[in-house]
């Protein structure tokens, strides 16, 4: 599952391609979003800039997103606390 809900907390599958042109959600890819992300996977330099990316996307500081799983990999699980707004075409669930 791509995207669900865990109370008011938002969790995220994701699928990093770092090293990108730009930062931006990519569609979605084998069950997942796909974001690009501009930092490369080098000491959690990328890991730093999806945190980033995805705070401003969802209108919440950064102390409220958390890597949960796949601190190492491309693939991974995030979670955003009490979310402001959702980025169109995600095929995110409502509340």
């Amino acid at each position: 599952m791509t995207a669900r809900w865990d109370g008011d907390c938002l969790l995220l599958d994701c699928r990093i391609q770092p090293r990108a042109s730009r930062d931006e959600f990519a569609g979605l890819l084998d069950g997942a979003i796909k974001i690009r992300i501009t930092a490369p996977p080098v000491d959690g330099e990328a890991n730093q800039q999806l945190l980033r990316f995805l705070a401003k996307a969802f209108g919440v500081p950064q102390k409220r997103v958390q890597l949960l799983r796949g601190e190492q990999g491309r693939s991974k699980t995030v979670r955003i606390e009490q979310p402001q707004q959702l980025p169109p075409g995600l095929g995110i669930p409502d509340r």
